[in-house]
């Protein structure tokens, strides 16, 4: 009986350190990732002691900024645009900055969390109410 009950005890304890060993980081943003709505690629990347990340390939034909409210940068490529920069770890899995959306050149407040090594939210918001959120994957997964 003792010698279950130490097995049960062993399973166990291998079953939490498993757990711990996968538990997401804030670190596992970096990398490439899919956009769910236009398919375009975009590389987050360390900056700093911050988060980064700029559009690596774009799928939808916009090749300009062309939505931009700023008639000096409307004519800048989308491929290398820098939608976030700086953006500062808030939690163990979580980074939050301004986010620049290509779609209707507006900057929002932004915050990524990473779900799992192959999926992130991305959340712009407006104002408090007034959020989106989308839920990316690693491109390669």
């Amino acid at each position: 009986m003792r010698n279950v009950l130490y097995g049960i005890v062993a399973m166990s304890l291998i079953g939490v350190a498993a757990t711990v060993a996968t538990a997401q980081t804030a670190e596992d943003a970096f990398g490439t990732w899919r956009h769910p709505e236009n398919g375009s690629h975009v590389e987050m990347y360390k900056c700093g002691d911050g988060l980064c990340a700029k559009i690596s390939k774009v799928v939808d034909g916009q090749k300009t900024d062309d939505k931009n409210p700023d008639a000096a940068k409307k004519t800048r490529p989308i491929v290398g645009l820098v939608i976030m920069s700086g953006a500062k770890k808030t939690g163990a899995n979580e980074w939050k900055g301004q986010l620049y959306n290509r779609a209707d050149g507006g900057t929002y407040s932004g915050t990524l969390s990473v779900k799992s090594k192959s999926s992130i939210d991305l959340s712009g918001c407006t104002a408090v109410v007034l959020c989106k959120t989308t839920t990316w994957t690693r491109v390669g997964s």
